[in-house]
């Protein structure tokens, strides 16, 4: 592992947050952390993670809902569970809330350590998540938000560059319509369904300036991201 894993924590314990985040910097992890799990989720759709830990009693949203809507978009990403609650059903609630570890208050920040690197050991894909990619006469730059084609570039709006991510990194293959919807916009209703084909036929505006990639639809499944032959 190269670069820097991004690890999201949420703890409402401000002093406890503080020096978990403090000891896992120190053992160069890159950490965003959050003291509620409403701030944790809206985090989680702004920037890329790799690795996620949750205090399951926290205000405004706990961390079993938290990692509910987690996984409705991401099935991979790591879950680790901080809680007080040590007793059988509490740990079945978080595994069954898509999490994959659950350590229980007290914990020693060895053990901590010690499980996040068994975990990634399991989980982590060599080379992580890419940022940068290249289509034909197409380069994206997902932290950028920005499609560049022959040294134009075009600034996405965010729900534009989630959802021509997805269609990049399944590129050659059908991006299910539903999948997409829930990705971005949280629900696969109607009206959102609308308001994704405004936002692909914006998309295809912009590649339009492109002789080599298009956005192909596939009637009654999604859409593909093409490179033209």
């Amino acid at each position: 592992m190269s670069e820097k894993v991004k690890i999201l924590l949420a703890e409402d314990d401000t002093s406890l947050g503080t020096v978990l985040s403090n000891y896992l910097k120190a053992k160069s992890f890159d950490v965003t952390l959050c003291v509620d799990g409403e701030i944790a989720l809206q985090r989680f759709k702004e920037q890329l993670f790799d690795f996620i830990i949750l205090d399951v009693m926290m205000p405004v949203k706990d961390g079993f809902a938290v990692a509910k809507e987690i996984r409705k978009t991401d099935a991979e990403i790591p879950i680790l569970f901080l809680t007080a609650k040590s007793m059988k059903e509490d740990k079945l609630a978080g595994f069954d809330a898509g999490g994959d570890d659950y350590l229980t208050k007290p914990f020693a920040m060895e053990e901590l350590l010690a499980r996040i690197n068994a975990i990634l050991k399991r989980t982590y894909k060599e080379g992580k998540k890419e940022t940068t990619f290249r289509i034909g006469d197409i380069g994206y730059d997902y932290l950028q938000q920005t499609i560049d084609i022959n040294g134009q570039k075009t600034k996405l709006t965010t729900k534009e560059n989630e959802l021509f991510y997805l269609l990049i990194k399944n590129q050659d293959e059908i991006l299910d319509r539903n999948d997409a919807l829930k990705h971005v916009w949280g629900d696969d209703n109607y009206f959102n369904g609308r308001s994704m084909d405004v936002y692909i036929t914006k998309l295809r505006k912009y590649l339009s300036t492109s002789g080599q990639v298009e956005i192909m639809n596939v009637h009654g499944k999604g859409f593909r991201l093409l490179k033209k032959s």
